[in-house]
């Protein structure tokens, strides 16, 4: 379990706003509801698959959350999620991307790369973003400060990922994101685009790990804590917007 305040220590300045964080029942989406969560935020936890990890995680919230599961591929279930949303806390304030499908490829292997990999990629990581960001819209206008916040990747920037079909989906969401920030204002809509991060997903590469904290200024991988402290940063920061936020120890200053 990330670490976190205890109920007793729930902080108030994230009250009377709710946050929800898709693809959270593990990982990075975990730790950006906890820390939403323990600064007073009402927190929507999401995933299209895990429900007893999903609801463990709102019952180890310190604060106010449900859980919704919603496969954010499927256009009825992300209107599902986001009238649940409403229904329960009345108003959606932030909304942070993080939900996505990525498999191993190896880049020089471009059969390997199919048509079905292809298309689940973009399926989820493109299309259900772009499908949940607009329906969230219309709530986010309402609000003093609505604030998209979408987890990309260094693969967006850089050519690197776990396939060239993951790069190319997160390298469209860093340029959807400065789009809609452009046309969508004063709603904030921002980015953080970490390196390799040590979740569960990633706990058996140990050789890129130890790759990344041999080169890396920093020299270690990424926690979800610190892509969770990134997206507080942002949603922070009252003026600012469309922008990327690199969060890999200084790994693509020297690769």
């Amino acid at each position: 379990m990330p670490e976190t305040e205890t109920t007793a220590s729930v902080g108030s300045e994230f009250a009377r706003r709710v946050v929800l964080v898709t693809g959270s029942s593990s990982g990075i989406g975990e730790a950006i509801a906890h820390r939403f969560s323990a600064l007073g935020a009402s927190v929507v936890v999401n995933s299209s698959s895990s429900v007893d990890a999903g609801e463990r995680v709102v019952s180890e919230l310190p604060g106010e959350a449900i859980y919704v599961q919603a496969d954010i591929s499927d256009p009825e279930q992300v209107g599902g999620l986001i009238e649940a949303t409403i229904e329960r806390f009345g108003q959606l304030d932030v909304l942070v991307n993080n939900a996505g499908w990525t498999t191993v490829v190896d880049h020089r292997d471009i059969d390997a790369l199919t048509d079905e990999i292809f298309r689940k990629t973009f399926e989820v990581n493109v299309f259900g973003t772009w499908s949940l960001t607009k329906a969230a819209i219309p709530h986010l206008r309402k609000v003093e400060d609505g604030n998209i916040v979408n987890i990309t990747s260094i693969a967006g920037v850089r050519p690197t990922g776990s396939s060239i079909a993951y790069a190319m989906s997160k390298a469209a969401l860093n340029h959807m994101t400065v789009l809609l920030a452009k046309s969508y204002g004063p709603i904030r809509v921002n980015a953080v685009a970490p390196g390799l991060v040590a979740t569960p997903w990633t706990s058996d590469w140990d050789a890129l790990h130890a790759a990344v904290a041999a080169r890396a200024p920093i020299p270690r991988s990424a926690t979800p804590a610190d892509v969770a402290e990134a997206t507080l940063a942002l949603v922070r920061n009252r003026y600012t917007t469309g922008d990327i936020m690199v969060v890999d120890g200084g790994f693509t200053l020297v690769t």
